[in-house]
């Protein structure tokens, strides 16, 4: 039996490294496609330098601030399509090459985006959460309601991800009834697929 490739989504805030947490404790290996886009802009990567020579601005003292470059890129579709250009390549070599690594152990991919970083064969799970949790989670992350609605605005809507959906988890309650949903889902996965 193939092993379990699967695709975290969900909107900002919606709990997806909660679930990516979960899945840790069910054997799954997890990588969040966020910090790989990270990690890709700090140091002396290709990629950090080619976001710097395009958005000096989100340089600070040689670095590229992150907070700085979502202020630009997240208020204009058209600078968030042309960082996704730059980025989204080394992501999605990067991802194929640790799910490769992975073998035959389950694995899963936080994505914030509807983007073509994986190929066909995995499945997509969608954490779905109230929009007034979502936005109190964030504040508590230390963002403030513009920054808030800025990135909310620039990722998929609530109909684009449940289009997207192969399956659908609620997150409206505790750590612990999201952990039973994922393992409801999980079920309902394995007996469709016939993966491990």
């Amino acid at each position: 039996m193939k092993p379990l490739r699967l695709v975290i989504g969900g909107g900002i805030g919606s709990g997806k490294s909660q679930a990516g947490e979960l899945l840790v404790e069910r054997g799954f290996a997890v990588l969040d496609a966020d910090q790989v886009g990270h990690s890709m802009l700090s140091g002396d990567h290709p990629v950090a330098r080619r976001v710097a020579e395009r958005w000096p601005d989100a340089v600070t003292r040689g670095k590229i601030d992150r907070r700085a470059l979502g202020r630009i890129v997240f208020r204009d579709r058209d600078q968030l399509a042309e960082l996704e250009a730059i980025t989204h390549p080394a992501i999605r070599d990067s991802i194929a090459g640790w799910a490769r690594g992975a073998g035959s152990r389950p694995v899963a991919v936080e994505v914030p985006i509807l983007a073509d970083l994986l190929d066909g064969s995995w499945l997509w799970v969608i954490i779905e959460t109230p929009l007034g949790l979502r936005k109190e989670r964030l504040r508590e992350r230390g963002m403030s309601d513009g920054e808030i609605e800025a990135r909310m605005a620039a990722q998929p809507s609530h109909g684009e991800w449940m289009e997207a959906a192969d399956f659908v988890v609620g997150n409206a309650g505790t750590r612990e009834d999201l952990g039973r949903a994922l393992d409801d889902a999980l079920a309902r996965i394995r007996v469709a697929t016939g993966a491990t």
